[in-house]
């Protein structure tokens, strides 16, 4: 004990000596980018949070087939990524006016690259990289869980290394790589539009190119097809919530206190008005508290505040939730009577409360950014990205196929897919 002491003193002591040693924009990237560093890990933790989530509102027969995707999704993610996406998303110099540009394949530091001056000394290039490559992996799992259990395995992941790879990465150039909506004023702090409305609109692509799972639209009714663990979404849900902490504060892009400690604040505000607000809706109109609809309440307001996390005030960031909470329960029975299938209500949460938010920014803080420039970024944003993936969904349709066999969705793609179960010897019970 007496030899422990000796030595915490001594380390102690030679502190000060340490610090002397280290100039203040030394101390400052350390600190900064310990931070960033953090913030990434939370953000690779919202993938979990994903594959919980979209696993709860799936039936078993496809659990496996669920945790593979938003496995491979990752990997596949910042793969592509490291291979050509961040210098699509990052390129320097547009060679098309603002709207694309590309700095070279593979990731490697800039000539003259000095970690004290880089990004004002905040972090390190390689931390760049990682944080926002978990950004981009984020973009496709969105539409995982919107067209889950009927699409085909390798056609998904083939559409996430394309998507992730090259359209996500160009259309994040328009502002985060300061292309030509980054110009004109376009404001989207985190992400409400640059990852959760387009992940939303290539998810939506995919679902009217699959179309409907077998007995969701049964002689124009709707016949709710039911998850099949509500505590696996509840964990999900926390997860994520756990992981916004990173996605929105790592976003101020340093450790600088009040700014991260002021975005805790509003993306907390945000989510648990979410939460209340369909909570109450839901409540009212099916006159029971459904639970589901919490959950996505909270992921509403989480999507909804993202793009202003940093500017909006704080009643501001509380009806912004308020109004996502809302839009999620609206939503979910908006899309149902155009028989656009989404299990796990990824269309109403991140395609609507992203347009929401990211509109949100024009009317709560106008000094920030008008409302008529968002506007332009939403309708931007959601041309190309739709289109994108619609073009990509049909072409995978007209070659591969995209859509398992009527047998194998019945049966659960865990077998058909995978040849596997996630719940052992009790497969035959939970096939519903």
């Amino acid at each position: 004990m007496k030899t422990r002491l000796t030595l915490f003193l001594v380390l102690m002591a030679s502190l000060p000596i340490m610090a002397e040693e280290l100039s203040l924009a030394e101390l400052t990237l350390r600190a900064n980018n310990t931070w960033m560093l953090v913030a990434t890990f939370l953000v690779f933790i919202m993938h979990l949070g994903f594959a919980t989530l979209e696993t709860g509102l799936t039936r078993s027969k496809n659990t496996v087939n669920i945790l593979f995707k938003n496995t491979g999704v990752l990997a596949i993610g910042l793969l592509t990524y490291a291979i050509c996406g961040f210098n699509l998303m990052y390129p320097g110099e547009f060679t098309v006016g603002g709207f694309f540009g590309f700095s070279g394949w593979g990731i490697s530091p800039p000539e003259g690259y000095d970690p004290l001056t880089y990004a004002d000394g905040n972090y390190t290039y390689w931390t760049d990289f990682l944080f926002q490559g978990m950004f981009a992996a984020t973009c496709a799992t969105i539409v995982s869980g919107a067209v889950a259990e009927r699409i085909k395995l390798s056609s998904f992941l083939i559409f996430s290394a394309i998507f992730v790879g090259f359209v996500y990465p160009v259309l994040g150039s328009w502002k985060w790589g300061t292309g030509w909506l980054d110009d004109k004023g376009f404001y989207d702090f985190a992400g409400s539009t640059l990852v959760h409305s387009v992940g939303g609109w290539a998810a939506l692509a995919g679902v009217i190119v699959l179309g409907p799972r077998i007995g969701k639209y049964v002689n124009g009714s709707v016949k709710p097809i039911m998850g099949h663990n509500l505590p696996l979404v509840a964990i999900g849900v926390f997860l994520l919530w756990f992981g916004w902490f990173g996605f929105n504060g790592g976003s101020v892009l340093s450790a600088e206190p009040e700014a991260v400690s002021y975005v805790f604040v509003t993306t907390s505000l945000s989510a648990a008005a979410g939460v209340l607000s369909a909570i109450l809706l839901s409540w009212v109109i099916q006159r029971k508290p459904d639970l589901t609809m919490a959950l996505n309440g909270s992921l509403a307001g989480l999507v909804g505040v993202t793009a202003g996390a940093d500017v909006v005030g704080i009643l501001d960031s509380v009806f912004i939730g308020l109004i996502s909470g809302v839009i999620v329960v609206v939503g979910v029975s908006f899309f149902d009577r155009l028989k656009l299938d989404d299990p796990v209500g990824a269309l109403s949460v991140h395609l609507l409360c992203g347009i929401w938010g990211t509109l949100a920014v024009g009317i709560f803080s106008p000094e920030t950014a008008g409302l008529g420039i968002q506007l332009i970024g939403v309708a931007a944003y959601g041309a190309v990205s739709f289109v994108a993936a619609f073009l990509i969904f049909l072409l995978l349709k007209v070659t591969i196929g995209i859509r398992v066999s009527e047998e194998e969705e019945l049966s659960g793609l865990d077998i058909g897919e995978h040849g596997m179960e996630a719940y052992n010897g009790f497969q035959i019970f939970l096939t519903q």
